[in-house]
Formats: C-alpha cells, sequence, structure tokens
C-alpha cells in the first residue's frame, strides 16, 4: 500500500443481491480517485463476520439486515489538503459525467452509510 498521512474510511452495508451493482460503482471510483491523484484505494467485503474475542463486530455497529454484509473501504492521501483536492476533482469528473441524478441510484441505504477522514498516526 501506498504511505499516505491521511485516510477516507467508510463502513456500509450492502445488500448481497447488489454486490455486482457496488462492485462496478467501486471500480468506477477506483479509476477516478486514482486518476485525480489519490495514492490508494481498497474496496473490501466482510469475512471474518464474528471472531469471539469482539464485543461489538462490525455487523452490529451497522445494523445490518438480513440478506447484507459490511463494506470496508478507504482511500489514501498524503494530506488533508490533498484529500481535499482529489475529492473536488472527483466529484466535478462525476457531476459532469451523472449530473444531478449522481448518488440517486445507490445499491446501498445512504442513511447507514458512515465515513469519517482519519489523520495517519502509525504507518509501516
Amino acid at each position: 500500500m501506498a504511505k499516505g498521512n491521511y485516510v477516507d474510511g467508510f463502513i456500509i452495508p450492502i445488500p448481497k443481491k447488489n454486490k455486482a451493482k457496488y462492485l462496478k460503482m467501486a471500480r468506477e471510483g477506483c479509476l477516478a480517485w486514482k486518476k485525480f491523484g489519490a495514492l490508494d484505494y481498497k474496496e473490501c467485503v466482510l469475512e471474518d463476520v464474528a471472531p469471539p474475542y469482539v464485543a461489538l463486530t462490525f455487523p452490529k455497529m451497522a445494523k445490518t439486515k438480513p440478506g447484507e454484509t459490511v463494506w470496508f473501504s478507504f482511500i489514501v492521501f498524503k494530506s488533508k489538503a490533498h484529500r481535499n483536492a482529489v475529492n473536488k476533482k472527483v466529484m466535478t469528473y462525476f457531476t459532469k459525467k451523472y449530473g444531478s441524478d449522481m448518488g440517486k441510484d445507490m445499491p446501498f441505504d445512504m442513511k447507514r452509510f458512515a465515513f469519517g477522514g482519519f489523520t495517519v498516526l502509525v504507518s509501516a
């Protein structure tokens, strides 16, 4: 993974029936973020659902419903300022491509989509 000092992270409960639709969207997002300067872009689907030594699992935290799974996604940037510049270009790109319809047909419930921007404190 490319080293960076800032990460945007996402937790998204996605219906399993929408996996192909989400993957298509994620691949397009990956290409756009990398094109405009992101250092790395990852989309990860939950595999180890309930390790025995953890009290709060991702499915509980994300309040998944039957037929849903949790995705953990992250994008790596040089800094918060770099993130802001890249995201501005990405949003302009997608707005030009999709217009006002951008975001209206998501393969998941946007009200349960979690996002945060993180400063990297430890990195190998």
